[in-house]
């Protein structure tokens, strides 16, 4: 009641923002948090000209979503609510702290179908691409927008061209952050999403399997992101012969040696094996590839997974 009497005010809002932080830290606002939510997003609107209050505004909205996230609640936050944070995005396109802190919020959201939706619906894909543009540096910023572009790919409705567009940013951020295991991560599943979608194009294909097979030489003592670079690949894999021959004859070594020693390092996890069976069977699709596989002894290494995983 306080802030809807006293909307236009900054300092009063800024005080409510405390208030409610308060109640968040003491474990008091559960019933409340979609409420607060929409009351924070209103706030911020209201006074889109103050960085200060955008930022403490995110600040809060994170602590909400985080708390929300561990009691299991899902948060189906509406239109207007993402509305207003996308306001806040094209106000301050410029400050990095806010953009790192709004980007982390829309992530967190996007996890929701309810919410995905709402965000097409508004169009935050162009504001996300142009984000990742002009902040390609900056990790805080490209891992939660790769984030956004993963769940936005992975649900049905969305433009078929606006995807496209998505794919050479986040290959560029796949470039720009190989060596940074949690961004790899998440551009590696948004390039997943996209490839299912069917977003890349013939000249895509090759570079594409390269960036890949360079992402998981790179990082492959992450479990998940091994999972999701062999499924990307397997997508790839199924959709072009072109990937296929390049997953073989890439510069910096042979796909299969690679896959040969990524199994043999997770070895004892089913996830990551049962990607590589995924991959592998895209592979076998091709008499090239066979022909590489074979002499390789791949075979054996199939007995090996086999024998080690004889009821799956």
């Amino acid at each position: 009641e306080f802030m809807q009497a006293f909307w236009g005010i900054e300092a009063a809002q800024a005080k409510a923002f405390q208030r409610l932080a308060s109640f968040v830290r003491q474990n008091r606002a559960l019933p409340y948090l979609s409420q607060f939510v929409e009351l924070i997003t209103f706030a911020m609107k209201t006074h889109t000209d103050s960085l200060q209050l955008q930022l403490d505004g995110c600040s809060l909205l994170l602590e909400i979503l985080s708390q929300a996230l561990e009691q299991d609640v899902v948060m189906n936050l509406d239109e207007h609510v993402i509305s207003n944070l996308l306001d806040t995005v094209r106000k301050h396109s410029e400050n990095e702290d806010l953009l790192s802190l709004v980007c982390t919020v829309l992530m967190m959201i996007s996890a929701s179908e309810v919410a995905a939706e709402n965000l097409r619906k508004v169009g935050a894909i162009p504001d996300l691409l142009s984000i990742l543009r002009n902040f390609l540096h900056n990790e805080k910023i490209c891992l939660p927008c790769c984030g956004v572009l993963w769940s936005l790919a992975s649900s049905d409705n969305i433009d078929q061209a606006l995807l496209k567009s998505a794919v050479p940013v986040t290959s560029a951020v796949l470039q720009e952050h190989l060596q940074n295991g949690p961004v790899t991560e998440s551009a590696c599943s948004a390039l997943w999403a996209l490839s299912l979608q069917g977003c890349l194009t013939e000249n895509d294909y090759e570079p594409t399997t390269a960036l890949l097979l360079d992402a998981l030489r790179m990082n492959l003592e992450r479990p998940v992101l091994v999972k999701t670079v062999c499924r990307a690949l397997a997508s790839l894999l199924r959709l072009s012969e072109i990937a296929a021959l390049s997953f073989i004859t890439d510069s910096k070594g042979s796909g299969i040696n690679l896959i040969k020693e990524t199994c043999h390092l997770h070895f004892n996890d089913p996830e990551v094996v049962g990607s590589i069976c995924v991959l592998m069977d895209e592979m076998a699709q091709y008499d090239d590839v066979v022909l590489d596989m074979v002499s390789q002894k791949m075979e054996e290494l199939l007995f090996e997974i086999k024998s080690h995983f004889p009821s799956s």
